[in-house]
């Protein structure tokens, strides 16, 4: 048998750590090739992480609700070729309990040799059970030298300045070992860039925020605000409004909603019409469909169009319409009803929510005459649909002006002032209600 790890796997090209909701094989219980070792969240979805082999699980590196980097180890195995008795498997792990009683008896007394040498306070505080990056981006700690950091109250600041032999300079533990026998002496290094003092910072205000029932958010609340937070401190958000006249579109819906169900077995509902639009608008601009990546703008090669979709629970998700502009109405029509549905039954899978590089939020759905929405990171926009609703509006014919019944409908948009401008932001949007008012009435189904 050969001793392995297992890394927190990648679960999405933009997912870069994961939440361990429980493990489903114990230390020291064998398993197969396939069984579902863990599950991980990531990005509002549950995952269920398969062996990659036959083994025995020696031990779990992390906890339950440990947030871990993609790519660390998130658990020692013994791969065996079929399965392995559990009597085996128990006999074994009390064998290597042994062994690990007798490393920690060598452990404490070469720690202890070391104390002597240095005695700090901690000037920062380290989280339990958690693989982490220093605060400036510049190293990755594993989850063992913040172990052995926090055993010697050694803070991210002095970390930061511990040479690194391990590959792209990372801390290994005989680095760290090293520095310790030499007693620290960066421990009371002073930072050499001093903090801005122009910085904006947030008050720390002691506000009343009252009494009454507590009601804990749940995982994907707390996503969705530390993702809301992160949108609004991120982007300069900025919001321009359009009205659009939709009658001709309800009309040509209104008589084709049967015959389309009929003839494609699918429901054609405002959706799929307000997505075709909006490919075909991205399509005409395409710096609307960017991303920030530090000095650099990246221009998507893909128009994949988001829906902001309200879950049973309450909470928001965005499914997403991958290459909208490739695809024709009734294609556009299948696959946002393919999503909607398994939202309802909380069934999407991470390939249906990620990769979105535009995103739509009906709010007219719950009855809202316009919203403004927040950005969907890493996008550069968003658009809120509201309500279509009857009005009294003033038709200029050349006959004279009348007065008419119409559907009219408000867009908002909000935009990402780093690299949208105004007047890209508002073509845009207009080139939208343009779309949708001027529908062809006569077109087939």
């Amino acid at each position: 048998m050969t001793e392995d790890q297992l890394l927190m796997p990648k679960m999405g090209e933009s997912i870069t750590e994961g939440t361990i909701l429980n493990w489903l094989v114990a230390e020291g219980e064998t398993f197969d090739e396939g069984d579902i070792l863990l599950e991980v969240a990531t990005d509002k979805v549950d995952n269920e992480v398969p062996a990659p082999s036959s083994g025995v699980m020696r031990k779990h590196l992390f906890e339950p609700k440990s947030v871990v980097a993609v790519g660390v180890a998130i658990a020692n195995y013994e791969v065996v070729e079929g399965t392995v008795a559990k009597k085996n498997a128990t006999e074994e792990t009390t064998a290597t309990k042994k062994t690990e009683n007798t490393t920690k008896k060598v452990t404490k007394k070469v720690t202890k040799k070391v104390t002597k040498k240095v005695v700090a306070k901690p000037t920062t505080t380290m989280s339990q059970n958690a693989a982490f990056t220093i605060p400036d981006g510049t190293m990755f700690i594993s989850p063992l030298i913040k172990s052995i950091a926090q055993q010697h109250h050694v803070s991210y600041e002095e970390l930061a300045r511990v040479p690194g032999t391990g590959k792209e300079g990372r801390l290994r533990k005989s680095d760290l070992m090293q520095y310790l026998e030499e007693g620290r002496p960066f421990q009371f290094a002073q930072p050499v860039a001093q903090a801005d003092p122009t910085a904006y910072r947030i008050p720390q205000l002691n506000l009343d925020k009252g009494t009454g029932k507590i009601v804990e958010m749940d995982r994907m609340r707390q996503m969705i605000a530390d993702h809301m937070v992160y949108s609004k401190h991120t982007s300069p958000h900025v919001t321009a409004y359009v009205e659009a006249d939709l009658t001709e579109l309800v009309a040509w819906r209104n008589a084709n909603k049967v015959a389309f169900q009929e003839k494609h077995s699918q429901k054609l509902t405002f959706t799929p019409l307000f997505v075709e639009a909006v490919a075909s608008a991205v399509n005409d601009f395409p710096m609307i469909n960017v991303s920030v990546d530090g000095a650099n703008i990246i221009v998507k090669e893909h128009i994949n169009i988001g829906m902001a979709t309200a879950l049973p629970s309450g909470n928001l998700i965005v499914p997403v319409v991958k290459d909208a502009d490739k695809k024709n109405l009734v294609e556009i029509a299948s696959e946002v009803n393919r999503l909607a549905a398994l939202a309802r039954e909380n069934k999407l899978s991470g390939d249906d929510i990620k990769g979105s590089t535009f995103t739509i939020s009906n709010v007219g759905t719950f009855g809202s005459v316009m919203g403004t929405p927040i950005i969907n990171q890493p996008e550069a926009a968003i658009l809120a649909t509201g309500i279509i609703k009857k009005r009294a509006e003033v038709m200029e014919r050349p006959e004279g002006d009348t007065i008419e019944i119409r559907h009219m409908m408000y867009l908002s948009l909000s935009f990402d002032h780093r690299i949208v401008d105004g007047y890209l932001g508002g073509s845009f949007l207009r080139r939208i209600a343009d779309n949708l008012e001027q529908f062809d009435v006569t077109r087939k189904i």
